[in-house]
């Protein structure tokens, strides 16, 4: 599951071919213990993550939202994308 970005200690990947267990466009967030499926429109769709860092998420997903649909759509057709700057 390539990194698309990483800052304040998450790390948020796009898995190739990932449209079975949720069609939405998302991305998959992993904080220490933490795991969650964040839509791109910053819906958190399963898992869980501690409130600050899932603000934090849909915080740079709202920023990165065009880039964030440009990789979806490569890694759904198993095409590689580029990585995205992370929070700042």
């Amino acid at each position: 599951m390539p990194e698309l970005s990483r800052f304040y200690g998450i790390i948020v990947r796009l898995i190739y071919s990932d449209t079975m267990q949720h069609n939405k466009p998302h991305v998959h967030v992993y904080y220490g213990e933490y795991e969650a499926s964040v839509g791109i429109d910053g819906e958190l769709l399963a898992g869980s993550l501690p409130v600050k860092q899932l603000k934090l998420v849909q915080a740079w997903t709202a920023i990165h939202e065009e880039e964030l649909y440009k990789a979806w759509n490569l890694a759904v057709r198993n095409m590689t994308f580029d990585k995205i700057e992370p929070l700042k």
